[in-house]
């Protein structure tokens, strides 16, 4: 990218930013305007298009919502204009709501130049800190592009990154640019793709001079894979021959033309790997990285510390925030620690509201936001412009993509301006307690999946009195940690040495755990995305501890509920040391509904 370019790019950013509520304002009566007679539309404004009308008469939705509409579409058993006018090219298929369930949102050749527009900003913002790396060496990220679905309307839904991947301006400089040719991007099994994209990054270490993916968690995975396989993947590169159990055939034509014999460069990262330490380790096997592009912000920060453990120093850079409802917002200072960095939104690319959350959010003792989970009832939205720095609101988007006043479950805190357009840190998901990689389990998820498994307990005279759950990534891949406390239903009062305890029982409670939870929970298990389910059975009175120790800290005792999720260091220390008993589920969830 030339300078000129780069330098226009974000002279872009600074007017779009300086005139926020005029674009906001424009972009809202041109989406009204040019989708007034829809059917959505129509039975809330009656082809009118006057935004007070719009706030007052539309009402503030959930996918749930709009299902019904979405699915006439796919379905292909409506007409046109049912959300919007603009033809559609597709569908964005989500990772899964909090529901489970992966979300279908409209995709049209305009938003679709949106999501470039995004790339090309953030590639600008590099440009500007770390020069034009494209000119000096390649970027080793691992990418998985998933199967498209081809919906009845014969409209096609995929991941947002699967349709990067196969527009045709990204083949043609994937050689040039990245490490990973097409076809492992490709590849249905993913520890295949994984094994070889690390392969042939490390072939080609002394051209990286970025390392990254999506997420923060796969950059770690991705590290913890070499430090598990090394001695496999050096003998390949030794011999020049990859792996039997290789066995996609593209994976292996790839190899075909990247793979030879090599002994000088395995040599080199054995000597690298086999050392005592790998702290640092990423600096030492590419040595020409200059920084991490992964998001590190929201679910991901979890991993940073770990990330920064072998990474040796390298920024970690979180370029932007997006779902697939839309592009929302870019980091405009990527060498910003991974807990300072604050989004600064994009006002051209859909219509913000925000709902106010009626209780402050909080920052913890490791300079996280935390969020005081209240529900704002009876709340009038704020416009962009309008929003006050630390108060934190769920977004709302209006987009031209047939969204209108939709929650897109995200809570944020605004934390400052940037010209005149709102800056913010990600605080989490509405109703969402767990979450160890990308997956996001509610509380009302936990609930149904222990209200199905403790039945399991009656023939054995016993029930669950207490239970709370932990999402723990001391090791990867990460799983969900139970704690259940149990007595007898009658007779002896001491389960202390947990003796009553059937294993056979406990591991298929365990199980049923796991089946009862949502689509994406249970395909990230069976990718091992994901680990076995663990329930730790504490002593009795465990719960009764970790009450005083709420109470302790200012909880008040009459509106005390045990939570559904534990977040405190603390708190975890007080159940784990009474744990007496650890059980796993001992094979992967049912997949089918």
């Amino acid at each position: 990218m030339a300078t000129n370019d780069y330098e226009s790019v974000l002279k872009m950013l600074e007017e779009i930013t300086t005139n926020a509520r005029q674009i906001q304002e424009q972009l809202l009566g041109e989406i009204l305007s040019k989708n007034a007679e829809t059917e959505y539309l129509q039975g809330f404004l009656h082809g009118q298009t006057d935004k007070q009308l719009f706030k007052k008469n539309v009402p503030i939705v959930t996918y749930d919502h709009i299902k019904p509409y979405i699915d006439r579409i796919a379905n292909g058993k409506a007409s046109s204009d049912i959300l919007l006018v603009e033809p559609l090219i597709g569908f964005s298929l989500s990772s899964g709501t909090s529901g489970g369930q992966p979300k279908l949102i409209p995709i049209t050749a305009e938003s679709a130049n949106v999501t470039a527009a995004l790339g090309n900003l953030h590639l600008s913002l590099m440009v500007k800190h770390f020069g034009d790396l494209s000119q000096v060496g390649k970027r080793m990220e691992l990418l998985f592009a998933k199967p498209d679905v081809e919906t009845p309307s014969g409209l096609k839904a995929s991941a947002v990154t699967t349709r990067a991947f196969k527009e045709s301006s990204f083949q043609a400089i994937l050689p040039k640019l990245y490490t990973s040719p097409y076809e492992t991007i490709f590849c249905p099994d993913t520890k295949q793709s994984t094994y070889c994209q690390l392969l042939f990054g490390l072939i080609q270490r002394d051209e990286v001079v970025v390392i990254g993916s999506i997420f923060a968690a796969t950059v770690l995975r991705g590290i913890k894979f070499i430090e598990n396989n090394w001695r496999e993947l050096c003998s390949n590169i030794k011999t020049g021959k990859i792996s039997d159990w290789i066995t996609d055939s593209g994976c292996r034509k790839a190899a075909s033309l990247i793979l030879k014999p090599n002994p000088k460069l395995a040599d080199l990262l054995e000597d690298i790997c086999s050392c005592k330490s790998w702290e640092g380790i990423v600096r030492k096997l590419w040595p020409k990285t200059k920084y991490i592009g992964t998001v590190c912000t929201g679910a991901m920060l979890q991993f940073t510390a770990e990330l920064e453990f072998y990474c040796g120093g390298l920024p970690l850079v979180s370029g932007f925030y997006a779902c697939s409802e839309g592009a929302i917002a870019i980091n405009i200072e990527p060498l910003s620690k991974p807990s300072d960095v604050s989004y600064t939104i994009l006002p051209n690319t859909v219509y913000y509201e925000f709902l106010p959350i009626k209780e402050d959010c909080v920052t913890d003792s490791q300079n996280q936001v935390q969020l005081n989970t209240s529900r704002h009832k009876d709340t009038e939205t704020v416009d962009l412009v309008n929003v006050k720095p630390g108060q934190c609101y769920e977004i709302l988007v209006t987009s031209p993509t047939g969204l209108y006043r939709y929650r897109v479950g995200d809570i944020i805190k605004v934390t400052g301006f940037h010209n005149n357009t709102p800056q913010f840190q990600f605080v989490g998901r509405q109703n969402v307690a767990l979450g160890v990689d990308m997956e996001r389990t509610s509380e009302a998820d936990i609930l149904k999946a222990v209200a199905e498994a403790k039945a399991l307990l009656d023939p054995l005279g016993l029930i669950l009195t207490e239970y709370t759950s932990y999402g723990d990534t001391s090791s990867t891949p990460g799983h969900y940690v139970i704690f259940w406390e149990i007595k007898p239903k009658e007779g002896n009062n001491n389960n202390d040495n947990g003796k009553e305890l059937d294993p056979k029982v406990m591991e298929e409670c365990c199980s049923k755990m796991e089946d009862s939870l949502h689509f994406t929970y249970r395909m990230y298990r069976k990718e091992n995305i994901i680990a076995a389910l663990e329930i730790r059975v504490v002593k009795q009175g465990a719960f009764e501890a970790l009450l005083d120790y709420f109470v302790s800290n200012g909880a008040s005792l009459s509106q005390y509920k045990t939570p559904i999720c534990i977040k405190s260091k603390e708190a975890l220390n007080i159940l784990d040391s009474r744990v007496i008993a650890k059980f796993f589920s001992p094979r992967t969830p049912i997949q089918d509904n």
